[in-house]
């Protein structure tokens, strides 16, 4: 009879265990009522005229002529083809503006809005922002008041948290999938603004541009890309991030960013030991532009950029995106690692037409030891390399078992030994022969039109 009680207990202990995490759930069916109207199905076509060169393989400045030339008097008049693709939107004001990606409208002819209710409507293109790809769409509904979507923290997020997609995957609209953050912050290469949500929720085409909500209701990301050989890892632009752009896209179109005209790259241990700095972190300046706030402020190639108005920055990838928010005109105050010591200066945001900035220099991590052979620069030597410089010693070859062996490579150009400059072959041997044995050295290379930092051990 004890046994028979204690396994009545045991199995009742395991009940409780199984069905507790089920009663914290959110209510998704609830959720899906509620915010599926908010949600847009978005189907867009353009016209793509195929074009046949006239020697393939070449290009030609008469292909054109010829094509139409053919088609005319040959095959009747052209036949361009249409481009049609399924996109998902959600509205963020009941007067018809609506939120979604830039690449599902981008360069579209046609762009037709499907509400939830089954009404369509042509939407116009309001607002662009390739880099961070959103776009704002508007539709004419008159006096209508549209339902709308609340839009939520993304800061506040945690991983762990529940989340629910609704969307049009492969043309299946209204789809309702829910999981899980797996990750913020991811950096996917989509951009220079790259600060991701990963999700686990099911994401497929046709999602694109559509909400990801959080258990409150709320719009916390823009689900924007997948991974085609992965299940279960889609990644959504935080919303935050669309928040601070909206009015700009509403008022004028286009986004102005922050820029100071620098650019930069990861600092790592051995960068970090040869320039004094007591760990990893910040961004390296490598280049600076002209005539840019940076320049201007008296930043200079070497300078540690580690905080942005007191604010540390958390990687090299925090600092575009810390730029990009800061209001144009104003003034911001940045902490830089700079002979061995802090210091602060004061600079004056800018901005560009054409953004560039910041842009990352591909780092390269160091191993140990040196080894490489060199020549002078002539007006010769950098019109057979088709150099950019004639300033420095370019590297010929690389002992492969030896020092450089995978930090530099033939071709590029050696500019500074640990801060002093390199004007020969005979400048760079006593830098490199006043050196302590065990000794990082730190290297300014050109690297095509890139100037880059490498931190190498030399024996």
């Amino acid at each position: 009879m004890k046994f028979t009680s204690r396994r009545i207990l045991i199995s009742c202990m395991a009940l409780l265990w199984f069905a507790a995490p089920a009663l914290a759930l959110p209510d998704f069916a609830d959720l899906a009522v509620k915010l599926k109207p908010s949600v847009v199905n978005i189907s867009t076509s353009k016209t793509i005229r195929s074009q046949r060169p006239l020697f393939p393989g070449q290009p030609s400045p008469y292909d054109e002529f010829f094509e139409d030339f053919f088609d005319r008097f040959f095959r009747g008049q052209p036949a361009p083809r249409k481009e049609r693709s399924l996109g998902s939107g959600f509205i963020i004001s009941a007067d018809g503006y609506i939120l979604t990606n830039d690449h599902v409208v981008d360069k579209a002819d046609v762009i037709k809005v499907r509400l939830s209710d089954g009404r369509e409507f042509s939407g116009r293109v309001q607002g662009l922002d390739p880099k961070l790809d959103l776009a704002l769409v508007k539709i004419d509904v008159g006096k209508e008041r549209l339902p709308v979507a609340e839009l939520g923290d993304s800061e506040r997020l945690r991983v762990g948290e529940w989340v629910m997609a609704i969307g049009n995957p492969f043309g299946l609209e209204q789809t309702v999938t829910v999981g899980i953050v797996s990750a913020k912050g991811r950096v996917i290469g989509a951009g220079p603004y790259d600060d991701f949500i990963q999700t686990d929720a099911s994401i497929n085409p046709g999602n694109s541009g559509g909400p990801l909500f959080n258990e409150a209701g709320q719009v916390i990301g823009i689900n924007t890309a997948i991974v085609a050989s992965g299940q279960g890892i889609g990644f959504a632009i935080p919303v935050n991030a669309a928040k601070s752009i909206i009015p700009q896209l509403r008022e004028t179109g286009h986004v102005v960013r922050g820029w100071i005209g620098v650019t930069v790259q990861q600092v790592n241990e051995d960068l970090a030991k040869s320039f004094g700095l007591e760990k990893a972190g910040g961004a390296l300046i490598t280049d600076i532009q002209k005539n840019s706030p940076a320049q201007k402020a008296g930043l200079q190639r070497g300078d540690i950029i580690l905080e942005i108005n007191g604010k540390k920055l958390e990687d090299l990838n925090d600092l575009p995106k810390r730029i990009a928010a800061l209001p144009i005109g104003g003034k911001a105050r940045l902490t830089l690692f700079r002979n061995g010591r802090k210091t602060e200066v004061s600079i004056i945001i800018g901005t560009q037409d054409q953004e560039k900035e910041p842009t990352t220099a591909k780092n390269v991590d160091a191993e140990k030891a040196l080894g490489l052979s060199v020549i002078d620069i002539t007006p010769e030597i950098a019109a057979r390399y088709r150099l950019s410089t004639e300033e420095g010693v370019l590297i010929t070859a690389i002992d492969p078992d030896g020092p450089a062996s995978g930090k530099v490579h033939a071709g590029d150009v050696i500019l500074e030994v640990n801060g002093k400059t390199v004007s020969s072959t005979a400048r760079l041997r006593s830098l490199l022969d006043a050196l302590k044995h065990d000794h990082i050295v730190r290297l300014l290379i050109q690297r095509r039109d890139q100037a880059i930092y490498v931190a190498i051990k030399s024996e």
